[in-house]
C-alpha cells in the first residue's frame, strides 16, 4: 500500500524508512504540512499520515476523491481532525500512543523544578546573583500531591511519585485497582481542595475543556502549584494568569498552553510570537513553560512513527 506522510521532521526520516519497510508501505514522504496546496501528495495513496495540523471538510474531501481510506495521526490527540466528517465518508481516523514515561518522568521533573524555584535560580545564576533571598523550596515529601487523569500517563506519574514518600490522591471517571496501591482515589472536590500540587492528564473533551478556572482555583489551597503536561484547553489561561498574580497560586509549569498549535513547534526568533497570554507567563519567575515537548524522547517518537504506520496499514487495506 502507499502512505502519504506530512510534517515529518528530519529526526523521523529515518524511522518512516525502517517501519515502512517492516510493513510493506510504499511512502510518500514530504516536509510540509497537510493543506489544501499540498493535498496531491495524497493522490494514488490508500492512507495518509499527519501531526497536528488542523484537518477540515475541504482538505477531507480532496483526499477523499482520491480514495484516501485512512487517516492516522501520530499524536494521542486527534481533535485537530474532523474525524465525525471523515467517519461520515468512510475514512477512519486513528490515533498513536506512545511510552507513558516519557511524560510521566518529564511530569515529575516539572514538579520538582517548580517546587525548588528552579526558574528563578537558574535565571539569577546567569546574572551571576548567587544570593538565597527568595529560592526557598519545598520538599516533595512532605505534599500532598493530586493527580487528575489516572489513564497510562497518569498512573506511571502515581507509581514514580510514590517513591518520594508524599501523600497521592487522585480522580479519574475510570478508577483502576492498580492505582489504588499507591494513591487514594477522591472527588474532584476533594482533590482541589487538599492538594499541594496538581497536576493534569486527562484528555480534552468537552467536560474538561477549562476545568482549571476561576472558581475551580478558588477553592484550591493558598499557594498551590499547578502543572498541566497534557493539554493547553483544560486550563483557562487568563483565570490561571490572574491567580499567579494574586499570589493564590504560587508556580506552574506548562508544557502546553491554549492558542498553542499556531506557534509550537515553529521558529519565532526573529519575529514577535503574537501570543499576549504566553509573553505574560513567560515573563513571570515562577511559571515554568516548555514547548510541548513532554512527549520528545527517542523511544516515544519511534513508537508513533510505527503505530501510524501499522494503523495505516491496518486500516486502509
Amino acid at each position: 500500500m502507499k502512505i502519504a506522510v506530512y510534517s515529518c521532521r528530519e529526526d523521523e526520516i529515518h524511522l518512516f524508512e525502517k517501519y515502512g519497510k517492516e510493513y510493506g508501505a510504499e511512502l510518500v514522504i514530504s516536509a510540509l504540512p497537510p493543506t489544501k496546496e499540498t493535498a496531491h501528495l495524497a493522490e494514488g495513496c490508500q492512507a495518509v499520515d499527519i501531526i497536528t495540523t488542523p484537518v477540515g471538510r475541504d482538505l477531507i474531501d480532496i483526499w477523499n476523491g482520491y480514495g484516501i481510506k485512512a487517516i492516522s495521526t501520530r499524536t494521542v490527540g486527534y481533535e485537530h481532525v474532523d474525524h465525525e466528517y471523515a467517519a461520515s465518508l468512510g475514512i477512519s481516523v486513528s490515533n498513536v500512543s506512545y511510552t507513558p514515561h516519557t511524560v510521566a518522568e518529564y511530569t515529575v521533573m516539572a514538579m520538582l523544578m517548580s517546587i525548588r524555584k528552579m526558574k528563578a535560580i537558574l535565571t539569577r545564576f546567569i546574572g551571576q546573583d548567587f544570593s538565597l533571598k527568595d529560592i526557598r523550596g519545598k520538599e516533595l515529601c512532605n505534599m500532598t500531591v493530586g493527580v487528575i487523569g489516572t489513564g497510562k500517563i497518569g498512573e506511571t506519574v502515581i507509581k514514580n511519585l510514590s517513591g518520594f514518600g508524599c501523600r497521592i490522591l487522585a480522580y479519574d471517571v475510570y478508577q483502576k485497582d492498580s492505582v489504588r496501591e499507591y494513591a487514594e482515589y477522591c472527588s474532584l472536590d476533594t482533590l482541589y481542595q487538599e492538594s499541594d500540587l496538581i497536576t493534569l492528564h486527562t484528555p480534552a473533551l468537552p467536560e474538561t475543556c477549562g476545568m482549571i478556572n476561576k472558581n475551580t482555583i478558588s477553592s484550591m489551597k493558598d499557594g498551590v502549584i499547578l502543572i498541566n503536561m497534557a493539554r493547553g484547553v483544560l486550563v483557562n489561561t487568563a483565570d490561571l494568569i490572574e491567580a499567579l498574580e494574586k499570589g493564590k497560586v504560587a508556580a506552574a509549569a506548562l508544557d502546553v498552553v491554549e492558542g498553542e498549535s499556531a506557534i509550537y513547534y515553529k521558529d519565532f526568533k526573529y519575529r514577535p510570537v503574537g501570543h499576549h497570554q504566553m509573553a505574560i507567563l513567560q515573563a513571570m519567575p515562577n511559571v515554568i513553560m516548555t514547548p510541548h515537548t513532554a512527549f520528545f524522547t527517542d523511544e516515544a517518537v519511534g513508537d508513533m512513527v510505527r503505530y501510524s504506520i501499522e494503523h495505516c496499514v491496518k486500516n486502509a487495506t
